[in-house]
């Protein structure tokens, strides 16, 4: 299916910290690398990967895990809602070219990428379509998600309340029927450590579930290995902590 611009008359656009003292035997350092998204609710836990939100929520959000469809006859116009997640704003205009259907009278939309939003009436009067998309994915409090309504024309108009409860409607129970995941920032993490703490490390890493763990035993410097990983955003503190526990008090941790 050729791509659709998602350009038209009617689109509206909202949108060094002080020198330490580094301890021979670990050093950590770290930096945002990427996301693991962990099911919410009674959902199966699962991994992905994604751009960096714009959210405001400390790292983390929610978005749904997989493509959804919602129908309802109105009027004798059916609707058709199809939902899903997108990693970025780029996306949206793929997604929109895989589920538009050329045959219907409208194919009105609406996404949000963090902070960044766009929706289109695609035809419909101006305001009574894409806005309310828009609003019922503010309301349902998914980020990086677009929903497209399919609208085929039952011969009936609808009015402008119509129109607004129309697509606001079948929005609204699209997303309220998906599958959802809680979105969490990974960080990357080294660790410079001395052979004889390898094995008190490793035990910790383990018990805060970190992931992609690596080890560089080429580091210059003798009896000293590089091991890197992977850390929820939100367990870095309590990981130093526990770290500092087991290995020393003395222990100097700095992120860049």
């Amino acid at each position: 299916m050729p791509a659709v611009a998602l350009t038209k008359s009617n689109l509206i656009y909202h949108q060094r910290a002080a020198p330490i003292k580094h301890n021979r035997s670990i050093r950590i350092c770290a930096s945002i690398l990427g996301i693991g998204c962990i099911a919410a609710g009674a959902s199966k836990a699962m991994v992905t990967t994604a751009a960096s939100s714009g959210s405001s929520n400390g790292g983390a959000y929610t978005t749904i895990k997989e493509r959804v469809r919602f129908e309802k006859e109105i009027k004798k116009s059916k609707f058709i809602a199809i939902a899903g997640p997108i990693p970025d704003e780029q996306s949206a205009q793929s997604f929109l070219s895989q589920v538009r259907d050329q045959r219907a009278t409208h194919n009105c939309w609406a996404y949000k990428v963090g902070d960044q939003y766009r929706s289109n009436d695609d035809g419909e009067p101006s305001g009574t379509a894409g806005k309310p998309i828009h609003s019922a994915i503010e309301s349902s409090g998914i980020d990086r998600v677009m929903v497209v309504v399919i609208r085929h024309f039952g011969g009936i108009k609808l009015g402008t309340g119509g129109l607004v409860r129309a697509y606001g409607g079948v929005a609204s129970e699209c997303l309220r029927n998906a599958p959802t995941c809680l979105v969490k920032s990974k960080v990357r993490m080294g660790v410079e450590v001395s052979f004889d703490l390898l094995g008190v490390l490793y035990h910790q890493l383990q018990s805060f579930q970190v992931e992609d763990i690596k080890q560089d035993y080429e580091t210059g410097k003798d009896g000293i290995t590089m091991v890197t990983f992977q850390v929820d955003f939100d367990r870095i503190e309590k990981l130093e902590d526990a770290i500092k526990s087991h290995c020393s008090r003395d222990l100097v941790f700095y992120k860049r």
